[in-house]
């Protein structure tokens, strides 16, 4: 697409823009400073869709009407409120239905999994992040390790980008497989990384932990709802999300989880129980003898917390009228146009460190000119009721998100950096 530096041009694509219905169904930030929002942070925190305050207050008043009848008698029965989520789930992350569960948040969910799939032994007991990974991933990976007897100053090993440089290259990841030789138990990866917006090779990972002989676990928490996955065919042993950033389900929602089809057969017990991966046709004859459920939710421990569970069918809905397809298609028409417009208006003195041909909705913005302050320009975007997302030491993170995001506030983004600028 040849992008041109006028409104208009905006203004023309959100006028073609196929999806620009749903926009009107997300709840925006507040007119601040007389200015109107311009919202760029889905990558952090997603808008409210409208649809989720409906389904969380039919819940509300489920609860009410009926009291602990709701479990059994109303429209969505509490006792399976989870698989409302499960096809949704399963469709955006390329898996079958048997393979996803909606439950618990997602480094719970990290630790619930690895308690399947990280068991070390003497020879074999290294795991491998990556050298910025999120806090929370190296933390829990640092604790597993811990409660195993080992040392994360000698066994957490790091996969790192080249020289100074900000992407990762898959083929330096074999490397250190080989050079590992046959001590990795186990690859904890994100598919995006969420400080860059790099969209990893997650097949390519995948194959190298299965030649190595390790076990593959994936974050997702900024791919899904981001960019097209295909898990069951990749086959990660499995995975994880949250579901607060481009899935739009609010602060703390309820998160999601993968577990491969190889892994779901009711003789396999590798996993810690409650009595919500008991099966459902016996679990409230309160056995002393656990029955396992089937597929991935023999993983669930505890009966989920519905009204934080709402929000998130409530987005599924939407995801499923609008379709990944067409979503990732004007989500790479639009961080198309706000790289170019970077380029176009700040070369030289703002670039982007995402790599442009692996790249979701996200890009990272690093200010090279010495003499602007970024977290003062940071700052100042703020004042312009332009909401962005700061990462130390020097990163802006914008996201325009296709769901509700237009070609406008790309434009408008724009126009309020040079104006941020102009003022510090």
């Amino acid at each position: 697409m040849n992008y041109e530096n006028r409104r208009e041009f905006a203004l023309d694509l959100d006028k073609r823009d196929s999806l620009a219905r749903f926009r009107d169904q997300f709840n925006f930030p507040r007119k601040r400073n007389g200015h109107e929002p311009v919202y760029l942070c889905g990558n952090s925190l997603g808008l409210q869709p409208e649809l989720a305050a409906q389904f969380v207050r039919e819940e509300l008043d489920n609860w009410a009407h009926y009291a602990v009848d709701g479990h059994f008698n109303t429209d969505r029965p509490w006792i399976s409120f989870h698989r409302r989520a499960t096809q949704g789930f399963a469709q955006l992350t390329g898996a079958k239905p048997s393979e996803v569960v909606a439950m618990n948040t997602l480094t719970v969910n990290l630790h619930l999994l690895m308690a399947s799939f990280y068991r070390p032994s003497a020879s074999r007991y290294k795991i491998v992040i990556e050298s910025d990974a999120f806090p929370s991933d190296r933390y829990a990976a640092m604790s597993q390790l811990r409660m195993q007897g080992f040392d994360p100053d000698r066994d957490l090993i790091e996969w790192s980008p080249r020289g100074g440089a900000s992407e990762l290259h898959v083929d330096d990841l074999a490397n250190i497989l080989e050079r590992q030789n046959g001590s990795v138990a186990l690859l904890l990866l994100p598919g995006v990384q969420y400080y860059t917006g790099q969209v990893l090779d997650m097949p390519a990972i995948c194959n190298l932990g299965r030649e190595a002989g390790c076990a593959v676990g994936l974050d997702l928490a900024h791919a899904i709802g981001n960019v097209e996955l295909a898990l069951h065919d990749w086959a990660p042993d499995f995975a994880a999300w949250c579901t607060y950033k481009y899935l739009n389900a609010g602060p703390g929602a309820i998160a999601g989880a993968f577990i491969h089809d190889k892994h779901c057969s009711t003789g396999n017990l590798e996993q810690l129980h409650g009595w919500w991966g008991h099966d459902e046709a016996t679990r409230f004859k309160m056995r002393r003898s656990f029955t396992p459920a089937k597929g991935a939710e023999l993983w669930q421990l505890s009966n989920p917390p519905i009204l934080s569970l709402a929000p998130v069918i409530a987005s599924l809905e939407i995801f499923g009228a609008a379709g990944m397809p067409d979503l990732v298609a004007k989500s790479k028409r639009m961080t198309g146009f706000l790289a170019w417009l970077i380029d176009e208006r700040f070369r030289g003195r703002i670039e982007s460190i995402t790599p442009a041909e692996d790249r979701g909705c996200q890009i990272s913005l690093v200010v090279r000119d010495k003499s602007i302050d970024a977290a003062a320009l940071f700052d100042r975007l703020g004042a312009l009721n332009v909401t962005t997302d700061w990462r130390e030491p020097d990163v802006i993170r914008v996201a325009p998100v296709p769901l509700y995001n237009s070609y406008s506030d790309v434009f408008e983004f724009a126009e309020r950096l040079q104006q941020a600028l102009t003022a510090i």
